[in-house]
């Protein structure tokens, strides 16, 4: 028995089907079965039964999967042991959607410097809430922050709400707050159709039954106020954008009913080495708008 082979069976585990369980390890699905069952012979013992396309834990697997846990979460807290004898070397990366980056870089990051100097802080850039899931699974980021929900296999720590306003030019004389009914034909400015947001966006007006028009779409931020004031469209977004908005001169209205996002801190369902769960703490107590 050997790390590897634990690391295997926690994996099978955690995503039910050996196809799924081999593309996240990143080897071939016959090796994950063979190794499997190569362990199971070496401790006499059946871990896993067939359940249609997947694979069912039985009660001895169990008890096996959460030793396995243990045992690999120990083996990180030594590992992490050893990087904090050396901390120049020591570096927390932390996974993060466009929209919650500048609350992430602004206001999250500056207090968990002044409290732990001695640790370095790589932000992952992603594209989109399923990406931060990615990073988080693949190891790529220890802590990933994102709008929620997210899988299951995750662990959640719910930080903020955000809201969703309406950013309008001057004059648009809509009532406050703004009956999500008067979407319906209202010339918005969107994400690019496909992107994240988008879907976001188009879930959002598919439940409440809108069909607005599209005036501009693109993913650059920064030109999407400067679109607001010289196309005279309305754009959804965060309540985050809200101060920009109003420097430039465009009104900002709540919707009716209030759309709004839950941000949460996610990260993989083992032991955290220290320097992530301070970080969660000072998140906790924080703000991520």
């Amino acid at each position: 028995m050997n790390l590897q082979q634990l690391r295997y069976v926690v994996a099978t585990a955690e995503h039910r089907t050996m196809t799924d369980a081999a593309r996240s390890l990143y080897i071939a699905q016959p090796a994950l079965s063979r190794a499997i069952r190569d362990l199971e012979r070496e401790l006499g013992m059946t871990l896993f039964a067939r359940s249609g396309r997947g694979v069912m834990v039985t009660a001895q697997g169990r008890r096996v999967v959460k030793l396995a846990r243990e045992a690999l979460d120990a083996v990180h807290e030594i590992e992490m042991l050893a990087a904090n004898t050396h901390a120049a070397g020591v570096e927390l990366r932390i996974a993060s959607t466009p929209s919650l980056e500048p609350g992430l870089a602004g206001r999250l990051l500056p207090a968990y410097a002044a409290e732990h100097p001695g640790i370095r802080v790589q932000i992952v850039r992603c594209d989109g809430r399923d990406s931060v899931v990615s990073a988080v699974r693949e190891q790529r980021a220890d802590l990933g922050l994102t709008d929620l929900p997210v899988p299951t296999d995750l662990v959640t720590h719910p930080v903020e709400r955000q809201e969703i306003v309406l950013i309008s030019p001057p004059g648009a004389g809509l009532p406050e707050p703004v009956p999500l009914a008067r979407l319906n034909g209202m010339r918005l400015v969107l994400p690019t159709a496909g992107s994240p947001r988008r879907r976001e966006f188009d879930h959002i007006f598919t439940t409440y039954g809108v069909r607005p028009v599209v005036a501009v779409e693109s993913d650059d931020r920064a030109g999407w106020l400067a679109a607001v004031r010289d196309v005279g469209a309305h754009l959804l977004w965060y309540r985050a954008m809200a101060e920009q908005a109003a420097r430039a001169g465009l009104e900002v209205r709540p919707l009716s009913p209030a759309l709004k996002k839950v941000i949460a801190v996610v990260h993989a369902r083992r032991r955290l080495p220290p320097m992530a769960q301070d970080f969660l703490a000072v998140a906790e107590g924080g703000s991520a708008a």
